[in-house]
Parts: C-alpha cells; structure tokens; sequence
C-alpha cells in the first residue's frame, strides 16, 4: 500500500509535526458543515440555475452572439450551471459522506475546479473584450466587431483547456478516504510527492483563479471609467451611472472571492511552512474555509445580473418574451416602459454611432 499525504479541506484528523504525531478532533468541523453547506449549497443552486439558465435560453434562441463578449457570457452561464449541477453531491457528503465511489469522487471533483476556474479566466476575458471595444471607438474605428467567430470559438476553447489543465490533479488524485466510520472524497497526494510541489499547485490555482482575472479586470475596467469619465457630450447622470455599473463588477468578484483567497493561500503557507501547529487553529482554519468557499459561489448567482440582465436588449428580449408568453396564455399585459440606455462604448466628437439603436448593436458596449 503506497502512502498519502492528505489534502483533506476540513475532515483531516491527524497531523505530523517533525517528531511528534498528533490527533486533531474534527467532529466539530463536520457538523457545523453538515447544516452550513447543504443550507448554502441549496440557495445556490435554485438561485444559480434559474438566472444562468435564462441567459442560456435567451442566448441560444432570440440573441445572435455579435461579440466574443457574447460568447463568454454565454461560456460563463454554461460554466456556471455545471459548477451549480455538482453542488448537490457535495451537500450529500457533507451530511452522510461520500457513498457514490472512487470514479464518481474524481469527476465530480474535476467538474467542480474546472469550471469553478473557468468562470474566473472568462470574467478576465470579457473585461479584455470590452476594453477593445472601447479602445476601438476612441480611435476612430467601427465599434461593430468583424473578428470572425472562429477566433472567438478558439479564445474560450483556450480557456476551457486551461481550466481543465489546472484542474487534472483533482482528477488524478481525488479519492475516497476511509476515517472513522466516514467516508469523504478528497485529494490523496503520494508522499514521495514534496510539500514544494503541492504548494506550487496551489499557487498556481491561486493566480489563474484570482490573481490574473482581478488585474486583469481592474487594468481593464479602470481605463474604460477613466476615459468615460474624459468624454464630451452625454448625460453626466448616465455617465455615473455606468461607472457605478463597472465599480460593482470589480467590488462583487473582490468581496466574494478574496475571503476565499487569503484562506487558500494561508493553507498554501502552511504546508510550505507547517505554520499550523495546534489544533484550535486548526479547527477555525477549516471553518473559515467552509464559510469563504460558500460566499466564493456565490459569485455565480450573481454573475447573470451582472454580465447579461444590465443589458438593455437582453431585458428588452425577456420582456418580449414575457408578453408573448402572456398573449398564449390569453391575457395581453401592457409592455413597460423602456430603460434609457448607458452605453459605455463612445463617440469620436467627429463620429457619431448611428447604429446605437439599431438591432445590429454591438453588445460589447456594455449596455445598462
């Protein structure tokens, strides 16, 4: 039997210290978890899959995807209904411990952290996009993309292979641990496999996952506020308007997933330096971990308010489609009264955009 060295996020129970070999109670840790998670997991998923589910529809059947911003937002609702879909299995371990097998540990694990990575690297993306497509508009250049959709295909077929690179160890080593009368499924590491290696791994999840979409998306939006704020013409009130719009996207990925962050990388620290030598700490570390992962997805609930519903024509689609849904039902509800649109996307004071109403608009102007 080859030995393991246990990455267990919260269940472990015994611990090496140099010399000494010490048992760390987690009783407490498993039954705050088993009424915590379920209770999140569950507000989750009906909150989650009925905003991402919308986008999907709405995408597939009544929107064109004109942009690669389109495209990811589309790649990020998907992302996040699958992240959503593995929820239910993680509720049932922590309640009753993993009971579907070794096979199911490993794929439910993978799906998790690759779309859990996913969903950061398309946020990144989108921020890129619509920093070119302000970028384009402030040169003089058409703000309609005529990138063709094959370079968009190929840009989130990238990042869905890099997800899934980042996410092979919890494929190749997720297991079912056997400990005290419960079974839990969690990454088993070989012990000839150094704490450096392991401690790299997390790293690296740390910066694909937060590091780079958080610069990417602060250098991004930044330069777009900066130069909506410089712009002539337009209402001020609009204008504020939209850079509230871009302030909230930062603020909401830095209060959901930084908690998060500093957790992972103050159990990265210790396993490079074995920082955690008692079990009271222990114990809080693991708590901090079952509550900061909680509010981490959280994030893709609100991603669909964010990403699509600020958009004007996607809100006047589901409005379309509401009232068609009403009219085949027999009653015929008075259409409401249409949202003044912000566009972030802005004019040369020599270029006026005439096709900003039109049907054709480029979606990557960040429409509210």
């Amino acid at each position: 039997m080859e030995d393991y060295f246990d990455n267990d996020d919260g269940l472990n129970e015994t611990y090496d210290y140099g010399d000494y070999h010490t048992i760390c109670d987690k009783e407490a840790v498993r039954s705050f978890g088993s009424i915590f998670l379920p209770v999140m997991y569950a507000v989750a998923l009906v909150v989650g899959l009925s905003g991402n589910a919308l986008v999907v529809v709405v995408y597939t059947s009544r929107l064109r995807l004109r942009t690669l911003t389109d495209v990811c937002i589309l790649n990020l609702a998907i992302s996040d209904l699958l992240l959503l879909f593995t929820l239910p299995f993680w509720a049932a371990d922590a309640v009753h411990g993993w009971r579907l097998g070794p096979a199911a540990c490993k794929i439910t694990s993978f799906v998790y952290s690759t779309n859990f990575s996913c969903g950061m690297l398309l946020l990144a993306c989108i921020s890129v996009d619509r920093y070119r497509a302000v970028a384009q508009v402030t040169r003089g250049r058409p703000s309609i993309s005529s990138r063709p959709r094959k370079q968009w295909l190929l840009v989130c077929v990238v990042l869905w292979a890099v997800a899934s690179f980042l996410s092979l160890p919890e494929l190749i080593f997720s297991t079912v641990k056997h400990s005290h009368y419960r079974m839990s499924c969690t990454a088993m590491y070989p012990v000839h496999m150094a704490r450096a290696t392991k401690a790299a791994l997390e790293l690296l999840e740390l910066i694909l996952r937060f590091l780079v979409p958080f610069v990417v998306m602060v250098v991004c939006y930044s330069w777009v506020g900066w130069t909506l704020s410089r712009s002539g013409g337009g209402r001020r009130q609009r204008k504020w308007k939209a850079l509230r719009v871009l302030l909230a996207v930062v603020a909401v990925f830095l209060l959901t997933q930084m908690p998060y962050t500093l957790v992972k990388l103050s159990r990265t620290l210790d396993i490079i330096y074995l920082l955690v030598t008692d079990c009271d700490t222990s114990i809080n570390l693991d708590h901090a971990m079952q509550v900061t992962e909680s509010l981490a997805l959280t994030h893709a609930c609100i991603n669909p308010l964010l990403y699509a519903f600020m958009g004007s024509s996607f809100r006047l689609h589901i409005l379309k489609a509401v009232k068609h849904l009403g009219q085949h039902l027999g009653s015929h509800p008075r259409q409401p009264p249409q949202e003044p649109t912000v566009e972030i996307a802005l004019n040369n004071c020599s270029q006026v955009q005439s096709q900003s109403d039109s049907d054709d608009q480029d979606t990557s102007t960040f429409t509210i």
